[in-house]
C-alpha cells in the first residue's frame, strides 16, 4: 500500500520530516476509536490485532512511540497487550491524559495519589444518577471506574445523545464542587483532575525525545489538545507534525472537530494499522 497524500501543506511537511529522519519521529496514538475499536463495554476493549506486529516493526525506527490516552496506563497495556514484546522497547504509554506513566523498557509504572474529589464523587454519582428520572442506571448508563477519573457512558442506552444531554448539567455542577475538570466525548463525560490534557503529555514527551517530527492519530474530543498542541509546534517551527483522524466504521459520522482538521483521515483502527503498515514499508522496516 503507497502512503496516502496528506491534505494539508503541514502535514506533508510533517509526513516527509518522518520520512527523512525517522531516528527524531514520534508516533503517538489515543487508544479506544483509535488503536482499537469502540465496544459498547469499555471493559472489552482490546487493540485492533495488528496493532502490535506494526508498532513492533516501526518502533525501533523512530525515537518513540507513545499511547496517549484517558484510561489508566495499566489498563491500556493490558488491553493493548504492549507487554514484553520485542521491538516495543521504545513504546511509552502515559495514562490518565499524561497523569500517569509506563515504558516498556523498565515495565515500571508510575501514578500520583488520586484527588480526594475522585474518591468524594465516587459515593455521590449513584445518588446523582438515580437521581435523575430514577432510571438512568436501568436504562443502560454506565460508570467506568478508572481510580484517578470517573466516566459516565451513555451508549448504552436507548436514546444516548438525549441522556448524555441531560446529564451534562448536573455532572458539570458535580465536578465543580470537587474540583474536577469535564472531558467531553462521543457518548461519554469524563470527570477527571484539572491540569493534565493530552496536549500537554504531548508536548512534554516529544521535548523529551527531542523530537523533530511527530505522527498523531485520535478519533475523538479529548485528542482535540493534541492536536492543538502539534498545531502550536508546527507553528514555532520546533516540529513538523501529521494529524490522523481516525473515522469511525459504524455508520457513526467522524468528530468534525478533528477530520476538519485531519492531514488524513482513516477507517478507525483499521486504518490506521494500514497507514502504519505502509509507513513502515516506506521506511524500509
Amino acid at each position: 500500500m503507497a502512503l496516502p497524500e496528506p491534505t494539508f501543506p503541514a502535514g506533508e511537511a510533517g509526513l516527509t520530516a518522518i520520512r527523512k529522519n525517522p531516528a527524531r519521529a514520534v508516533a503517538a496514538f489515543d487508544f479506544d476509536g483509535t488503536l482499537a475499536p469502540i465496544v459498547a463495554d469499555p471493559e472489552q476493549a482490546r487493540a485492533h490485532p495488528g496493532v502490535v506486529p506494526v508498532l513492533a516493526r516501526l518502533a525501533p525506527r523512530l525515537a518513540a512511540v507513545a499511547v496517549v490516552t484517558g484510561r489508566p496506563a495499566a489498563t491500556a497495556v493490558e488491553y493493548g497487550g504492549f507487554a514484553g514484546v520485542p521491538g516495543l522497547e521504545h513504546l511509552t504509554v502515559l495514562g490518565q491524559y499524561g497523569l500517569q506513566r509506563w515504558d516498556a523498557a523498565t515495565g515500571r509504572l508510575t501514578t500520583p495519589d488520586p484527588l480526594p474529589g475522585i474518591a468524594l464523587l465516587r459515593e455521590e454519582l449513584p445518588g446523582l444518577l438515580g437521581g435523575q428520572a430514577g432510571v438512568w442506571l436501568e436504562t443502560g448508563v454506565f460508570v467506568e471506574d478508572k481510580g484517578h477519573a470517573l466516566a459516565v457512558h451513555t451508549r448504552r442506552t436507548a436514546d444516548p445523545d438525549a441522556a448524555l444531554a441531560a446529564l451534562d448539567a448536573p455532572l458539570r455542577a458535580a465536578a465543580a464542587r470537587h474540583g474536577l475538570a469535564v472531558e467531553p466525548g462521543r457518548m461519554v463525560l469524563e470527570l477527571r483532575p484539572p491540569g493534565m490534557d493530552k496536549g500537554v503529555a504531548l508536548t512534554t514527551f516529544l521535548r523529551e525525545q527531542d523530537a523533530a517530527s511527530v505522527l498523531f492519530a485520535g478519533d475523538d474530543l479529548g485528542d482535540l489538545a493534541a492536536y492543538d498542541a502539534v498545531d502550536a509546534l508546527r507553528a514555532a517551527g520546533t516540529v513538523d507534525g501529521l494529524l490522523v483522524c481516525s473515522a469511525p466504521t459504524t455508520g457513526e459520522p467522524p468528530v468534525r472537530a478533528l477530520a476538519d482538521r485531519a492531514d488524513l483521515v482513516v477507517p478507525g483502527p483499521e486504518g490506521v494499522v494500514a497507514l502504519l503498515e505502509a509507513l513502515a514499508d516506506a521506511l524500509g522496516c
